[in-house]
């Protein structure tokens, strides 16, 4: 079964950058979705959790994997 990987991202942003890049080179497909306003981007973390200050945000399979780290483990675990 194919994986449904989104990454929520915003410009000017190295580490959505190198998520996406990881997911290229294991050439696992994405939609990204670009939160370049501040207001929206808020209302996203708000939907996210408490906890969630930064992007990128990558959801696998509808379920929130976190931002570079999370998504480093996840496919390491998929991998496994």
């Amino acid at each position: 079964m194919p994986l449904k990987i989104v990454v929520y991202s915003k410009s000017a942003c190295p580490q959505c950058d190198s998520a996406k890049s990881l997911l290229k080179s294991r050439n696992l497909a994405f939609d990204e979705v670009k939160i370049d306003d501040e207001a929206e981007r808020l209302a996203f973390y708000a939907k996210c959790g408490p906890s969630v200050r930064q992007m990128p945000q990558v959801f696998i399979n509808d379920q929130r994997v976190g931002g570079l780290p999370g998504l480093q483990a996840a496919l390491a675990q998929l991998n496994a």
